[in-house]
């Protein structure tokens, strides 16, 4: 099996949570049962520089169209451990800065693009590199549109998608006028697309178009379809119910060792 894991965040490249450890050890797990597996993340030069990592250039490179403006990407190549490759996308008006999402102040106002650019480049790395995934594995927000792209942009690659939500509470909402920036019609801003209370939201976005969703429990996803855990997105979840498991997190030993846990 060919599996494609795409996140906003891998330790120890970048990091600001839980999603970057589950998308360093899993990959390294299914690497281990013989899957062939390779993993997409942005190129942030002040996080993923300096770390002991050598950086090759992948071959692959790009322009699309996001805001009026064409966006140049190219991919890096770099090795989590041996054997488990990583495609870092590099461009650096959108990912060349001081933090991942956002300053104290607030986030980055311009997200809905940065990974809007993320997601098309997804698409792109498929078309160029002769890498065609059984599966692409996309994680929280940041790649909820990779679904409705594949609908709508990129007909000719059937890989199924399984969105895994570690966080409900963080939902990349936008303007509804962000749609055009990121060349994508109002045909699908509507209830049962990617419309939430007159916005857009990414991560419902990937709730409806993924062929699976799971989360970190199935405790979590019996929750997140109540009111009191569902963040407004409990009527979606309820109705896709049939395709959404909870599927509990493991250890990475590795990290997680009471033989060699110093602390212990």
């Amino acid at each position: 099996m060919k599996v494609l894991f795409v996140s906003s965040e891998v330790d120890p490249l970048a990091k600001t949570g839980g999603l970057a450890d589950v998308a360093s050890s899993l990959p390294r797990a299914l690497k281990k049962l013989g899957v062939d597996v390779r993993i997409i993340m942005p190129y942030y030069n002040k996080f993923v520089e300096g770390k002991g990592f050598e950086f090759e250039k992948a071959n692959v490179r790009f322009s699309v169209n996001l805001g009026g403006i064409p966006r140049e990407g190219e991919y890096f190549k770099t090795e989590l451990v041996p054997g488990l490759p990583v495609y870092l996308l590099r461009n650096d008006d959108f990912f060349d800065r001081d933090n991942l999402y956002g300053t104290p102040e607030g986030d980055y106002p311009d997200n809905h693009l940065r990974f809007a650019f993320l997601d098309y480049g997804v698409f792109e790395f498929i078309k160029r590199s002769g890498f065609i995934p059984d599966v692409i594995h996309i994680n929280d927000w940041q790649t909820g549109l990779i679904p409705l792209l594949r609908l709508k942009k990129y007909h000719g690659i059937n890989s199924k998608i399984l969105l895994t939500i570690h966080n409900l509470a963080y939902q990349g909402v936008f303007p509804k006028e962000i749609l055009q920036e990121i060349g994508l019609n109002m045909d699908v801003f509507h209830i049962d697309g990617v419309e939430f209370y007159g916005k857009v939201n990414f991560l419902k976005t990937g709730i409806v178009y993924s062929d699976a969703i799971n989360t970190v429990s199935p405790t979590y996803a019996k929750e997140i379809q109540t009111e009191e855990y569902g963040h407004g997105l409990e009527g979606i979840l309820r109705k896709r119910r049939g395709r959404l498991y909870g599927i509990l997190n493991g250890l990475d030993y590795e990290v997680w060792n009471p033989s060699t846990d110093k602390y212990i």
